[in-house]
Protein backbone atom coordinates (compact mmCIF):
# COMPACT_ATOMS: atom_id res chain seq x y z
CA UNK A 1 0.00 0.00 0.00
CA UNK A 2 1.28 3.43 -0.96
CA UNK A 3 0.20 6.14 1.49
CA UNK A 4 0.45 9.76 0.37
CA UNK A 5 -0.21 13.15 1.90
CA UNK A 6 -1.53 15.84 -0.42
CA UNK A 7 -2.82 19.39 -0.42
CA UNK A 8 -6.52 20.15 -0.75
CA UNK A 9 -8.13 23.59 -1.09
CA UNK A 10 -8.76 23.87 2.66
CA UNK A 11 -6.18 21.57 4.27
CA UNK A 12 -3.79 18.66 3.79
CA UNK A 13 -5.22 15.17 3.42
CA UNK A 14 -3.99 11.60 3.52
CA UNK A 15 -4.73 9.02 0.87
CA UNK A 16 -3.87 5.67 -0.66
CA UNK A 17 -2.39 5.82 -4.15
CA UNK A 18 -3.99 3.11 -6.28
CA UNK A 19 -3.30 3.20 -10.01
CA UNK A 20 -4.46 6.52 -11.41
CA UNK A 21 -6.30 7.80 -8.35
CA UNK A 22 -5.85 8.78 -4.72
CA UNK A 23 -8.43 7.39 -2.30
CA UNK A 24 -8.69 9.74 0.66
CA UNK A 25 -8.35 8.17 4.12
CA UNK A 26 -8.95 9.38 7.65
CA UNK A 27 -5.79 9.89 9.67
CA UNK A 28 -5.83 7.69 12.79
CA UNK A 29 -5.82 9.62 16.06
CA UNK A 30 -3.17 7.38 17.61
CA UNK A 31 -1.17 4.44 16.34
CA UNK A 32 -1.06 3.76 12.61
CA UNK A 33 -1.46 0.37 11.01
CA UNK A 34 -2.80 -0.74 7.67
CA UNK A 35 -5.99 -2.14 9.22
CA UNK A 36 -6.77 1.19 10.91
CA UNK A 37 -6.84 3.17 7.65
CA UNK A 38 -10.46 3.95 6.78
CA UNK A 39 -11.56 5.46 3.42
CA UNK A 40 -13.08 8.94 3.66
CA UNK A 41 -15.09 8.46 0.47
CA UNK A 42 -13.39 11.03 -1.77
CA UNK A 43 -11.15 10.22 -4.73
CA UNK A 44 -8.68 12.48 -6.50
CA UNK A 45 -6.71 12.47 -9.73
CA UNK A 46 -3.02 12.67 -8.69
CA UNK A 47 -2.45 15.16 -11.51
CA UNK A 48 -4.84 17.61 -9.87
CA UNK A 49 -3.32 17.66 -6.37
CA UNK A 50 0.09 18.50 -4.95
CA UNK A 51 1.92 15.72 -3.11
CA UNK A 52 3.45 16.68 0.23
CA UNK A 53 5.89 14.85 2.49
CA UNK A 54 3.96 11.66 3.33
CA UNK A 55 4.17 12.14 7.12
CA UNK A 56 4.40 14.91 9.70
CA UNK A 57 7.02 13.63 12.17
CA UNK A 58 7.55 14.99 15.65
CA UNK A 59 11.23 14.31 15.06
CA UNK A 60 13.60 12.89 12.45
CA UNK A 61 16.39 10.71 13.81
CA UNK A 62 19.35 10.42 11.46
CA UNK A 63 22.25 8.01 11.23
CA UNK A 64 25.82 8.95 10.53
CA UNK A 65 28.30 6.58 8.92
CA UNK A 66 25.94 3.64 8.52
CA UNK A 67 27.57 2.42 5.27
CA UNK A 68 31.16 1.23 5.23
CA UNK A 69 31.68 2.86 1.81
CA UNK A 70 30.65 6.30 3.12
CA UNK A 71 32.86 6.02 6.21
CA UNK A 72 35.77 5.19 3.95
CA UNK A 73 35.14 8.10 1.57
CA UNK A 74 35.09 10.64 4.43
CA UNK A 75 38.07 8.87 6.09
CA UNK A 76 36.38 8.21 9.43
CA UNK A 77 36.53 4.97 11.44
CA UNK A 78 33.59 2.60 11.40
CA UNK A 79 31.34 3.25 14.40
CA UNK A 80 31.03 0.62 17.11
CA UNK A 81 27.60 1.94 18.05
CA UNK A 82 25.10 3.88 15.90
CA UNK A 83 25.86 7.59 15.56
CA UNK A 84 22.59 9.49 15.79
CA UNK A 85 21.62 13.13 15.41
CA UNK A 86 18.31 14.93 14.92
CA UNK A 87 16.58 17.04 12.31
CA UNK A 88 13.60 19.18 13.38
CA UNK A 89 10.14 18.90 11.78
CA UNK A 90 10.76 22.30 10.16
CA UNK A 91 13.41 20.65 7.95
CA UNK A 92 10.81 18.44 6.25
CA UNK A 93 9.75 19.23 2.71
CA UNK A 94 7.97 17.24 0.03
CA UNK A 95 8.65 15.81 -3.43
CA UNK A 96 9.55 18.26 -6.18
CA UNK A 97 10.21 21.10 -3.75
CA UNK A 98 13.07 23.58 -3.85
CA UNK A 99 15.76 23.35 -1.19
CA UNK A 100 16.73 26.67 0.34
CA UNK A 101 20.44 27.44 0.13
CA UNK A 102 21.48 29.02 3.47
CA UNK A 103 23.24 32.34 3.13
CA UNK A 104 25.96 31.35 5.59
CA UNK A 105 26.91 28.15 3.75
CA UNK A 106 29.33 27.80 0.84
CA UNK A 107 28.65 24.11 0.13
CA UNK A 108 25.41 22.13 0.34
CA UNK A 109 25.47 18.36 -0.31
CA UNK A 110 22.94 15.63 -1.14
CA UNK A 111 22.72 12.28 0.70
CA UNK A 112 20.31 9.61 -0.60
CA UNK A 113 18.82 7.53 2.23
CA UNK A 114 16.09 5.09 3.19
CA UNK A 115 13.49 6.56 5.53
CA UNK A 116 11.74 4.38 8.13
CA UNK A 117 8.31 5.59 9.32
CA UNK A 118 7.17 4.52 12.77
CA UNK A 119 3.55 3.35 13.04
CA UNK A 120 3.03 2.99 16.78
CA UNK A 121 4.54 4.25 20.00
CA UNK A 122 7.85 2.51 20.66
CA UNK A 123 10.02 2.59 23.77
CA UNK A 124 12.83 0.19 24.66
CA UNK A 125 11.95 -2.22 21.87
CA UNK A 126 13.95 -5.41 21.34
CA UNK A 127 15.56 -5.87 17.90
CA UNK A 128 13.49 -9.03 17.36
CA UNK A 129 10.28 -7.01 17.68
CA UNK A 130 11.41 -3.70 16.18
CA UNK A 131 9.99 -4.11 12.67
CA UNK A 132 6.53 -4.65 14.17
CA UNK A 133 6.57 -0.92 15.02
CA UNK A 134 7.20 0.18 11.42
CA UNK A 135 4.34 1.51 9.32
CA UNK A 136 6.38 1.74 6.12
CA UNK A 137 9.30 3.21 4.23
CA UNK A 138 9.98 6.28 2.14
CA UNK A 139 12.79 8.00 0.24
CA UNK A 140 14.81 10.61 2.11
CA UNK A 141 17.50 13.15 1.27
CA UNK A 142 19.72 14.20 4.18
CA UNK A 143 20.68 17.64 2.86
CA UNK A 144 23.82 18.94 4.58
CA UNK A 145 25.66 22.25 4.73
CA UNK A 146 28.97 20.43 4.48
CA UNK A 147 31.19 23.39 5.31
CA UNK A 148 29.29 23.85 8.57
CA UNK A 149 29.67 20.21 9.61
CA UNK A 150 32.72 19.35 11.69
CA UNK A 151 34.09 15.83 11.22
CA UNK A 152 33.42 15.16 14.89
CA UNK A 153 30.95 17.27 16.78
CA UNK A 154 27.68 19.06 16.18
CA UNK A 155 26.28 17.61 12.96
CA UNK A 156 22.72 18.66 13.78
CA UNK A 157 23.44 22.34 13.07
CA UNK A 158 24.66 21.65 9.52
CA UNK A 159 21.70 19.38 8.71
CA UNK A 160 18.72 21.18 10.25
CA UNK A 161 18.07 24.20 8.06
CA UNK A 162 14.52 24.58 6.75
CA UNK A 163 13.84 22.25 3.73
CA UNK A 164 16.92 20.10 4.54
CA UNK A 165 14.88 16.88 4.84
CA UNK A 166 12.97 16.04 1.64
CA UNK A 167 10.72 12.98 2.10
CA UNK A 168 8.45 11.07 -0.28
CA UNK A 169 6.86 10.68 -2.68
CA UNK A 170 4.97 7.88 -0.89
CA UNK A 171 5.07 5.82 2.26
CA UNK A 172 5.21 2.18 1.16
CA UNK A 173 3.76 -0.30 3.67
CA UNK A 174 4.29 -3.53 1.69
CA UNK A 175 8.06 -3.83 2.22
CA UNK A 176 8.87 -6.76 4.51
CA UNK A 177 12.66 -6.69 4.42
CA UNK A 178 14.25 -3.22 4.58
CA UNK A 179 17.70 -4.79 4.16
CA UNK A 180 16.70 -6.18 0.74
CA UNK A 181 16.32 -2.89 -1.16
CA UNK A 182 18.59 -0.88 -3.46
CA UNK A 183 19.11 2.85 -3.25
CA UNK A 184 20.32 5.14 -6.05
CA UNK A 185 21.04 8.86 -6.15
CA UNK A 186 21.07 10.85 -9.42
CA UNK A 187 22.51 14.33 -9.82
CA UNK A 188 21.08 15.97 -12.96
CA UNK A 189 20.37 12.49 -14.33
CA UNK A 190 23.85 11.09 -13.62
CA UNK A 191 24.13 8.18 -11.18
CA UNK A 192 26.23 9.27 -8.19
CA UNK A 193 25.19 6.91 -5.39
CA UNK A 194 24.24 3.24 -5.60
CA UNK A 195 24.19 0.55 -2.92
CA UNK A 196 22.03 -2.20 -1.47
CA UNK A 197 20.59 -1.54 1.97
CA UNK A 198 22.12 -4.86 2.98
CA UNK A 199 25.33 -2.81 3.29
CA UNK A 200 23.94 -1.05 6.37
CA UNK A 201 26.39 -1.41 9.23
CA UNK A 202 23.44 -1.42 11.64
CA UNK A 203 20.15 -2.89 10.42
CA UNK A 204 16.84 -1.07 10.63
CA UNK A 205 15.75 -3.37 13.47
CA UNK A 206 18.96 -2.66 15.38
CA UNK A 207 18.53 1.08 14.85
CA UNK A 208 14.95 1.14 16.12
CA UNK A 209 15.99 -0.80 19.20
CA UNK A 210 19.00 1.43 19.88
CA UNK A 211 17.09 4.69 19.39
CA UNK A 212 14.03 3.61 21.35
CA UNK A 213 16.26 2.71 24.28
CA UNK A 214 16.75 6.44 24.97
CA UNK A 215 13.68 8.14 23.46
CA UNK A 216 10.07 7.33 22.75
CA UNK A 217 9.31 7.02 19.05
CA UNK A 218 5.85 8.29 18.12
CA UNK A 219 3.61 7.43 15.15
CA UNK A 220 4.87 9.36 12.13
CA UNK A 221 8.43 9.75 13.40
CA UNK A 222 11.08 9.07 10.77
CA UNK A 223 14.48 7.38 11.03
CA UNK A 224 16.75 8.04 8.05
CA UNK A 225 19.28 5.27 7.93
CA UNK A 226 22.50 6.70 6.52
CA UNK A 227 23.92 7.27 3.07
CA UNK A 228 26.28 5.22 0.89
CA UNK A 229 29.40 6.57 -0.81
CA UNK A 230 29.10 9.17 -3.55
CA UNK A 231 27.97 12.26 -1.65
CA UNK A 232 28.57 15.54 -3.44
CA UNK A 233 27.82 19.20 -3.93
CA UNK A 234 24.53 20.72 -5.00
CA UNK A 235 24.71 23.93 -7.01
CA UNK A 236 21.76 26.28 -7.59
CA UNK A 237 19.45 24.78 -10.21
CA UNK A 238 20.68 21.20 -9.73
CA UNK A 239 18.16 18.37 -9.59
CA UNK A 240 18.78 15.43 -7.28
CA UNK A 241 16.68 12.26 -7.30
CA UNK A 242 16.62 9.56 -4.62
CA UNK A 243 15.39 6.28 -6.07
CA UNK A 244 14.57 3.23 -3.96
CA UNK A 245 13.13 0.08 -5.50
CA UNK A 246 9.59 -0.62 -4.41
CA UNK A 247 9.08 2.95 -3.16
CA UNK A 248 9.69 5.40 -5.99
CA UNK A 249 11.67 8.51 -6.88
CA UNK A 250 12.03 11.63 -4.75
CA UNK A 251 13.09 14.71 -6.71
CA UNK A 252 14.44 17.94 -5.21
CA UNK A 253 15.72 21.15 -6.79
CA UNK A 254 18.56 23.22 -5.30
CA UNK A 255 17.51 26.83 -4.96
CA UNK A 256 19.54 30.02 -5.10
CA UNK A 257 21.51 31.07 -2.08
CA UNK A 258 19.37 32.98 0.40
CA UNK A 259 19.81 36.70 -0.13
CA UNK A 260 20.86 36.48 -3.79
Amino acid sequence: MKIVRFSKPDQAGYGILEGDEIIEILKPAGDWDVESLKPAGKRYDPATVKLLAPVEPSKIICLGLNYRSHAEEVKLPLPKRPIIFLKPPTAVTGPGETIRYPEKSRRVDYEAELGVVIGRKAYQVAPSQALDYVLGYTCANDITARDLQPARGNWTYAKSFDTFCPLGPVLETAIKNPEGLHINGYLNGELKQSAPTSHHIFTVAELISFISDCMTLLPGDVIITGTPAGIGRLNPGDEFVVEIEGIGRLKSIMGKKTGE
